[in-house]
């Protein structure tokens, strides 16, 4: 449904959302104070520095400076939009999200590439249902008519326009299935467009929400290339998917483990057989950014790789993405097939519950790193020792987790016949220089630091006191002040000040995440979230409302004989002043600390 989501049911969704909940589901936390800790999802980090307030709703790593409210959190760990990440909180609340009249493209301006999209699919469904040569194809590599439409496979026509002539009959249409990956716009031998995909059996791409975000197509006799993938798009990340992951997750509601493999064919073939927690990558190693994805959805992933060379090189450039994300909780393992097989032909020679079987016998990501890495090195010897240490080390280092580190260092010390703290000590302070002088020439990272945002800057004043007290207890915006007489003071921050006063006593925030979630797209949200990781001293929303008085009628007090002051001034450039304003200008000027001359 297209148009605005309403305000207020935003601030519901947040109000009700619980952000231990939300974090807890996908972070580890433990229970320290009124506080939850864990190690920051954010950044690699062996002593837990990111903090959960349940009181504010809110979190914040003091080692990165990543903050946020729990929608804020859904949108930074599951990368998601904010619109998206709103229909997921809904959807654990069990609410529906409304929309409002507006700007729809404005509101969702990525919606006319997913009904692109989804029309594709539906057209090359449709298509593989005249198309005999495609089913006796897909019926000879062993596929039912479930598995068919649980995965949506289809079929793109033998025709360089079938596409367009469907859904791309004016010059907007055709722009937008471009835009989608679907059709490509001429450049050589004359104008307009033609399909992208043609004669090839078509595997959707889908999200975790189950929406079609690009294609992978395979050909159905000889050709090149045996399998062509939807190009980025605004939707479409190769980097980043897993085909699959949504049909996984359908089909286990608590998955425990993921199976990575090579082929859109494997995982189908897979899922049929009833191994229903394979995915694939996109006709690329796996990356960071698909381990990052995984791990938040399990603690085990077995990669599985071909026995042949292409295979064992596949699995090696796993492994050297893989040690970064090495931490605690998390397995990952190595499965090799026999030569000559790919889990497609396994599965369907052998069955599930004997590929299982392989699954259970993978080979733990330390065997693998050592093993692989032996045999490249004569162990025999001294210099093949000391080779392997050369080749291991780079990859020991970038482990995160300290435990997991110093383990496969013994274990490497094991093999090369040296003390395992001795070459724990010779890792570590290798690691120790390589981290002080980058080997790249580029500049180290250093942790982000909250800094004053515009407006609030500079040393502590009564507006950021003010600012800061409504942040941390909306309520107190009820104190009894005086609006006009504040309106009127000429100081950074203060429009901010009566524009959060104003807000917040005709719509009041249920808690501090309410509040920021309502300023998240004004430039002001910085600053704002920048207070709210401050500690306020004051610990109810009662005794805030008294300070906020106090300190608001110290800000007019103050500001009055200055205002005063500069009309003063004003006007003793202009005319003569009469005795008694000379006489006030003195006093105030004296109160001030002598600055200017009085006029005369």
């Amino acid at each position: 449904m297209a148009g605005r989501i309403p305000q207020h049911f935003i601030d519901e969704l947040v109000a009700r959302t619980d952000i231990i909940e939300v974090i807890g589901s996908r972070v580890q936390l433990k229970r320290a104070g009124r506080e939850y800790k864990a190690c920051c999802p954010f950044h690699d980090e062996k002593t837990p520095s990111f903090t959960v307030s349940p009181d504010k709703q809110f979190y914040h790593c003091f080692g990165c400076g990543a903050h946020g409210t729990a929608l804020g959190f859904v949108m930074e760990f599951d990368h998601l939009g904010f619109v998206e990440a709103v229909e997921e909180l809904a959807a654990r609340a069990g609410l529906e999200v409304p929309r409002e009249g507006g700007d729809a493209a404005a509101a969702r301006p990525n919606e006319d590439l997913y009904v692109a999209l989804e029309r594709a699919a539906l057209f090359f469904r449709q298509s593989l249902s005249g198309e005999q040569r495609a089913r006796d194809y897909l019926a000879g590599r062993g596929l039912t008519a479930d598995s068919l439409t649980r995965f949506g496979i289809g079929y793109a026509p033998s025709r360089w326009d079938a596409l367009i002539e469907r859904y791309g009959s004016t010059p907007g249409e055709r722009q937008t299935l471009a835009r989608a990956g679907m059709v490509v716009e001429r450049v050589e031998g004359g104008t307009g467009h033609y399909d992208r995909f043609r004669d090839r059996v078509m595997f959707p791409i889908r999200d975790v929400r189950g929406r079609t975000i690009g294609f992978g197509g395979r050909v159905i006799d000889k050709g090149e290339p045996k399998y062509l993938n939807s190009p980025e798009t605004e939707l479409f990340h190769k980097g980043r998917e897993l085909y699959g992951l949504y049909e996984a997750r359908q089909a286990t509601r608590n998955l425990a483990r993921l199976l990575v493999v090579e082929g859109y064919m494997d995982v189908v073939r897979l899922h049929q057989a009833g191994v229903t927690y394979a995915v694939a990558t996109l006709g690329t190693a796996t990356t960071p950014e698909h381990l990052q994805r995984i791990f938040r959805l399990v603690g085990e992933v077995v990669f599985c790789f071909d026995g042949d060379r292409a295979g064992r090189a596949a699995a090696w450039r796993a492994l050297e993405n893989a040690v970064s994300e090495v931490k605690q909780g998390r397995q990952l393992r190595f499965l090799f097939l026999p030569e000559g097989h790919d889990p497609d032909t396994l599965v369907g020679e052998e069955g599930a519950q004997a590929f299982e079987t392989r699954i259970g016998d993978a080979v733990p990501l330390s065997d693998y790193l050592i093993g692989e890495l032996a045999s490249r090195c004569d162990v025999a010897s001294v210099d093949g020792r000391a080779k392997l240490v050369e080749l291991a080390r780079p990859l020991i280092q970038r482990i995160p987790s300290e435990v997991y580190r110093e383990l496969l260092t013994a274990q490497l010390a094991s093999v090369v016949g040296m003390p395992a703290s001795r070459l724990n000590e010779l890792i570590a302070a290798s690691g120790n220089v390589a981290a002080s002088a980058p080997s790249d020439g580029s500049r180290r990272s250093m942790p982000r630091r909250p800094s004053s945002g515009p407006g609030l800057a500079g040393r502590a004043n009564l507006v950021r006191q003010a600012v800061s007290l409504l942040v941390h207890h909306p309520a107190a915006a009820s104190a009894p002040v005086d609006l006009e007489a504040l309106s009127m003071v000429e100081r950074p921050g203060v429009s901010l000040l009566l524009e959060l006063l104003t807000q917040l006593r005709e719509d009041p925030a249920a808690n501090q995440a309410v509040l920021l979630e309502r300023w998240r797209e004004r430039p002001e949200h910085v600053s704002l979230s920048k207070l709210a990781m401050t500690e306020c001293l004051v610990s109810d929303a009662a005794a805030a409302a008294a300070e906020l008085g106090a300190a608001i009628a110290r800000l007019i007090a103050e500001d009055t004989p200055s205002r005063r002051l500069d009309q003063l001034l004003a006007r003793a450039r202009e005319t003569e002043l009469s005795d008694p304003e000379k006489q006030e200008l003195q006093a105030l000027l004296r109160a001030r600390g002598g600055a200017g001359q009085p006029a005369k």
